[in-house]
């Protein structure tokens, strides 16, 4: 199939479709004429690296997760680790996220929001 075919079937537009081949994340095959032609292996693989996307996956964690997926004698013991690595990942950046709003939300409340040019927000983005 071509990429546009493969565009639909997998969800993704062709451009993120282009730029996963550019950088080696999946193989299609070329056809004579050198058009690539998307195998279902292809669309499945993907929907793979798109699901993983959304779980916020980098696209190397998505070669390591693809390469995982592809090496049928692997130890679903990697998987799991990497699976691990990530939610530690999401946690901290979820801990930074609430660190963030309860800074922003108290320089939020010292401001007055009134007519006067003095800010709390902007003394404390000011501030070292």
């Amino acid at each position: 199939m071509n990429i546009g075919q493969a565009a639909e079937r997998s969800g993704l537009p062709p451009k993120t479709i282009r730029y996963y081949e550019d950088i080696g994340l999946v193989r299609p095959a070329r056809r004579g004429n050198g058009f690539r032609d998307y195998a279902e292996r292809d669309v499945h693989e993907l929907r793979f690296i798109a699901r993983a996307r959304r779980l916020g996956f980098s696209v190397e964690e998505c070669r390591h997760l693809l390469d995982l997926y592809r090496d049928k004698q692997r130890a679903s013991g990697d998987v799991r680790a990497a699976a691990q690595a990530h939610i530690q990942d999401i946690r901290a950046k979820i801990a930074e996220l609430r660190d963030m709003e309860r800074t922003l939300a108290g320089l939020v409340q010292a401001c007055h929001g009134d007519s006067r040019p003095d800010c709390p927000i902007l003394e404390g983005l000011a501030s070292d």
